[in-house]
């Protein structure tokens, strides 16, 4: 993998990063007022939009990246999930009826698998 691709790897697991602290506090908005309805159109599409694009790029850079790297810890499978689990999250952020549980596990997954990308990157 060439200097370019670890940028972009890099600049890519930054902004999931980023994406995935924002559906928390989606979320957070969405559950602490229960006036708070959010517009398809407005507002859930368009980040869910973004997230899949993001997402799509970045999920075959990391896993030709660990197929070349030996990381402890961090499998392809791990990079399968937690994109399935960036397209859930981004959606499930705008949804009052969303577990509080389940959700925060989420987050945690994917925080986990980008910081641990983020630090294998030499």
């Amino acid at each position: 993998m060439n200097t370019n691709d670890l940028q972009k790897l890099r600049h890519l697991t930054n902004q999931l990063l980023s994406f995935n602290k924002q559906a928390f506090e989606k979320y957070a908005t969405a559950k602490a007022d229960d006036s708070y309805v959010a517009d398809f159109y407005k507002d859930v599409k368009p980040f869910a939009d973004e997230v899949f694009n993001t997402a799509s790029n970045w999920k075959q850079l990391a896993l030709d990246w660990l197929k070349k790297e030996e990381i402890k810890y961090l499998y392809p499978q791990q990079i399968e999930d937690c994109y399935e689990n960036l397209l859930i999250v981004s959606v499930k952020a705008f949804q009052k009826d969303t577990g509080r549980r389940r959700f925060n596990e989420m987050i945690k997954s994917i925080d986990y698998v980008l910081n641990t990308i983020l630090s294998r990157i030499a």
